[in-house]
């Protein structure tokens, strides 16, 4: 408990649970108590949990590999995207379409379509089209820039997926599951840790608790990338360190997912 970042994590609130009719059963090992009937989560464990997120997330970031990090609720939102774009990965903060895994090529021709009103957009010829048009090229393009922006870095897709509240992005983790990709997530005492390959334990409605949880993980992205240059103008890797490498996920469709308009 000497790790000077319990302090703030206690100050940030990450211990604090969801009321006791709320948990989940399957939390009982992440649980030091109970107050005034909200269950208080052991920060030993949030600790473990994201000293062993932050160590996979770095070896990730150092191969190469992309990170998808997703979190839709509104006390989520902003830090998601923030630390997303510090350290250079991918990232849902709005709404997670279905498909965004499992359909990835329409999704990709989605972010084309991005691409070309915005070429319009900023070009004369806008100006061809009728007021009504351009108004609804418009809204067109809002609406897909919300929900597909921060997806524009993922070329491929992503190794694992670092998931604020998996309760709430279920759809995410069905799709992550359904490929075999690994998820790493923020998860509260009403959450299932069985469902998600590296679980934090920790409170995932507080602003700075997820904030927090966020910073440090986006630091070990950094880190690990930073690792990677250092290493490039070194000898080159062998076979078999090459191969001990994350290695990205082939994207393939799956004809039972449909990704919806953006």
């Amino acid at each position: 408990m000497a790790n000077p970042i319990v302090k703030d994590m206690i100050e940030a609130g990450v211990h604090f649970g969801h009321r006791t009719s709320l948990w989940n059963p399957k939390m009982a090992p992440y649980i030091f108590g109970k107050k005034n009937q909200i269950h208080i989560m052991d920060i030993r464990e949030t600790l473990r949990g994201m000293l062993r997120a932050k160590k996979y997330l770095s070896q990730v970031a150092a191969g190469g590999s992309l990170i998808l990090f997703v979190g839709t609720k509104r006390q989520a939102g902003e830090a998601v995207e923030e630390q997303a774009l510090r350290c250079g990965m991918p990232f849902v903060s709005e709404r997670w379409l279905g498909g965004t895994l499992t359909n990835f090529r329409t999704i990709r021709s989605r972010l084309g379509r991005l691409e070309e009103l915005e070429e319009l957009r900023s070009s004369e010829r806008i100006n061809e089209y009728s007021k009504k048009m351009q108004s609804s090229l418009n809204r067109e393009y809002r609406k897909m820039y919300r929900n597909l922006n921060g997806l524009r870095t993922m070329n491929r897709l992503p190794e694992c997926l670092f998931i604020v509240d998996p309760g709430k992005e279920r759809n995410a983790v069905r799709e992550a599951k359904r490929l075999g990709i690994p998820t790493v997530a923020l998860i509260d005492t009403d959450s299932d840790p069985s469902q998600i390959d590296l679980p934090i334990p920790g409170n995932d409605d507080g602003i700075r608790s997820i904030e927090l949880i966020m910073k440090q993980l986006a630091d070990a992205v950094n880190a690990g990338k930073g690792q990677a240059a250092m290493n490039k103008g070194s000898d080159k890797p062998t076979a078999s360190a090459a191969s001990a490498a994350p290695q990205p996920v082939v994207a393939e469709p799956v004809a039972a997912e449909s990704a919806p308009e953006a």
